[in-house]
């Protein structure tokens, strides 16, 4: 059994629009479906306003579906109280400086988690607080320092201990080093790894930079306009992306050991008010032709790796991780 499934999942949300009574619907997210299995890390990535943040959401609570399921352990996220799901799922969230109370010393904001979920004694209380801080690898100094006081790379670590307080199966990234200093940014991430491989965790990492996406996880899936278009294995990308939405994001960041032949794509991405018909990315697709505009491409599947294109790219090889 999946540690998580997202089956026909579906986010739209209703704002203000044209007119004085006017609503738009904005589809945030479309038909989303996704296996994660214990241990297992799955990268999101794609343009900004593509889904991903929507996503991770919707996977730790936050954001319930229009319509579609999300299951934990084989049990529907929507059954699970409020305490199971914060016990099992963590989230690390982008900005660490708006994500902490601002106003609460380091060890307050560690015990919090524990003190809501009545967490063993106190005094186990206080051990695991000074346990979650060398486990990030914060100096015992900071424990009544408040986040102001800290490093945008400590600040960081105190997101990922509270995260991690409650002993999570599956911890959510959504973009955790993109308000980081590029000096530090690979610390994060080294600690990101050696906690997943420690704990054994299932994690969902999601970015918009492809090349830290694919040394990061074991699955990449890509979303365009608020639908998966590609899940692959990272070992196989980019010389094995099949979409061309999947290598134009490839030969946008290109690599040295893995070059990718330009794609350049024209034109402004669709409004998520309004997405296109049929294939949502056929308006900037270098392939498209007036099939790719009449209906939605079925979905291809072999070997773990599933896309929806009829003009799919052409094999280049698979990589070695």
């Amino acid at each position: 059994m999946s540690l998580v499934e997202v089956d026909g999942v579906h986010v739209v949300h209703r704002i203000r629009g044209a007119g004085l009574f006017g609503r738009d619907s904005v589809y945030a997210l479309t038909d989303a479906n996704l296996t994660i299995s214990a241990g297992e890390t799955v990268g999101v990535v794609g343009e900004s306003g593509c889904g991903k943040s929507t996503l991770a959401k919707v996977l730790v609570g936050l954001q319930h579906p229009t319509s579609g399921t999300v299951r934990y352990q084989g049990k529907p996220l929507a059954e699970l109280r409020a305490a199971d799901v914060g016990r099992r799922v963590g989230m690390i969230f982008q900005d660490p400086s708006t994500a902490l109370n601002r106003r609460l010393p380091v060890a307050k904001i560690l015990r919090d988690p524990l003190d809501v979920h009545h967490v063993g004694s106190p005094a186990g209380r206080e051990e695991r607080v000074r346990e979650l801080m060398g486990l990030v690898g914060l100096p015992s100094s900071v424990a009544d320092a408040v986040p102001s006081q800290l490093s945008g790379g400590q600040r960081q670590r105190v997101a990922i201990a509270r995260a991690l307080a409650l002993g999570p199966e599956l911890l959510v990234a959504d973009e955790p080093t993109s308000a980081l200093d590029v000096s530090v940014r690979a610390q994060i991430l080294n600690l990101l790894i050696d906690l997943r491989d420690r704990l054994g965790l299932a994690m969902v990492f999601v970015s918009h930079d492809i090349q830290t996406v694919r040394r990061m996880s074991d699955r990449i899936v890509t979303m365009y306009l608020g639908r998966v278009v590609e899940t692959a294995p990272a070992a196989d990308l980019p010389g094995g992306a099949r979409h061309p939405y999947t290598r134009a994001l490839f030969s946008a960041t290109p690599s040295l050991l893995h070059p990718v032949e330009p794609i350049v794509l024209s034109g402004p991405v669709p409004s998520a008010t309004a997405p296109p018909p049929g294939c949502p990315f056929h308006t900037r697709c270098p392939k498209a032709t007036d099939e790719c505009a009449a209906t939605l491409p079925p979905l291809s599947e072999a070997g773990g790796h599933a896309y929806r294109c009829i003009h799919p790219e052409t094999l280049t090889g698979v990589n070695a991780s």
